[in-house]
């Protein structure tokens, strides 16, 4: 399939660390037509419209803060191209990037491309534990033609992107819009075609503070797609077995705090099962030992926000 012109998207909120690096890396890209590169600030207050003016090419808008959907819509209704390309703020493409990801329409019924992840960060050990974990699952999980795509890294035509409403803006933070509009693609009738080699060099979180809340949120918001999307409910090609079973895990040991002898030997049990997943994931090193107690932790707060979510999104459709 040819396009006659591309539009590549990026939202942007406070990413003056970042953003010339993502935009440098989109004007670099190599095909026949130039792409059309649009930035929606997202309310930002710090100097991300200044760097993004600076760049000839780069058609700047600017938005009150209303969450990376809305950006994203926002720039989609600005955007001039057959199809659309998404990335983040803090991710930067590598190169082919562009070419790797329109060669991913080359098959029947494919609505839309996804692709995967770099290490922008690979000095900080959480980020690398981070992107060690999503590439096992993006090599050892993702099919070639998968249930969901990342909003990071994907690309889809224009007409479908219509078709479908854009982006679901009720998602005002950054957690589900991304899976909510993958199921409505695949409801469609068109396929999504991952492709694996397509890859942008990501920021990963190098706080675990900051990386533990953002699961909160994850889970909080999963409960809102799960009640919109029931049959996704048992988890998409990218969930691994392992985050099905930490929920009862977790929920077994919460209910060991009425019988201490227990919920010793179970809160100790689940830290050895998640030292052992992190070996096999990870690998044998620093990192693979390190990435156990992550995911320990990580397990109380997605399941904190699935219970969370839960309790909210509940109580506000039926009540």
């Amino acid at each position: 399939m040819s396009f006659g012109k591309v539009s590549v998207i990026i939202p942007a909120y406070n990413a003056e660390a970042t953003i010339a690096e993502a935009l440098k890396a989109v004007l670099e890209q190599s095909i026949e037509n130039a792409p059309e590169l649009v930035l929606v600030d997202d309310g930002s207050t710090d100097a991300t419209a200044r760097i993004a003016r600076a760049f000839p090419g780069v058609r700047y808008f600017y938005q009150n803060n209303s969450g990376p959907a809305s950006a994203r819509n926002y720039g989609a209704a600005q955007a001039s191209g057959d199809v659309l390309l998404f990335i983040d703020s803090d991710c930067r493409p590598e190169a082919g990037w562009l070419k790797k990801m329109l060669a991913g329409f080359n098959a029947s019924r494919v609505g839309a491309v996804a692709g995967s992840y770099g290490i922008a960060n690979p000095r900080s050990a959480l980020a690398r534990i981070i992107h060690a974990e999503i590439r096992y699952r993006h090599l050892r999980l993702m099919p070639e033609y998968p249930r969901a795509f990342g909003s990071y890294n994907f690309a889809i035509t224009a007409e479908l992107f219509r078709q479908l409403g854009g982006f679901n803006e009720s998602y005002r933070r950054a957690s589900g819009e991304d899976n909510d509009l993958s199921y409505r693609v695949l409801r469609s009738g068109a396929r999504i075609r991952f492709i694996t080699d397509a890859c942008v060099a990501h920021y990963h979180q190098e706080s675990l503070g900051k990386y533990l809340r953002e699961q909160f949120r994850h889970g909080f918001w999963r409960v809102r797609t799960y009640l919109d999307h029931t049959a996704m409910a048992a988890g998409d090609d990218y969930t691994f077995w392992k985050d099905i079973a930490e929920v009862p895990l977790v929920a077994v040991l919460a209910g060991g705090l009425f019988w201490p002898a227990f919920f010793w030997w179970w809160l100790g049990g689940f830290l050895c099962f998640e030292l052992a997943a992190g070996l096999w994931i990870i690998g044998l090193s620093s990192d693979g030992l390190l990435a156990g107690p992550i995911m320990w932790l990580r397990a109380f707060s997605r399941t904190a926000g699935l219970l969370s979510g839960g309790a909210y999104f509940l109580k506000k459709r039926f009540y």
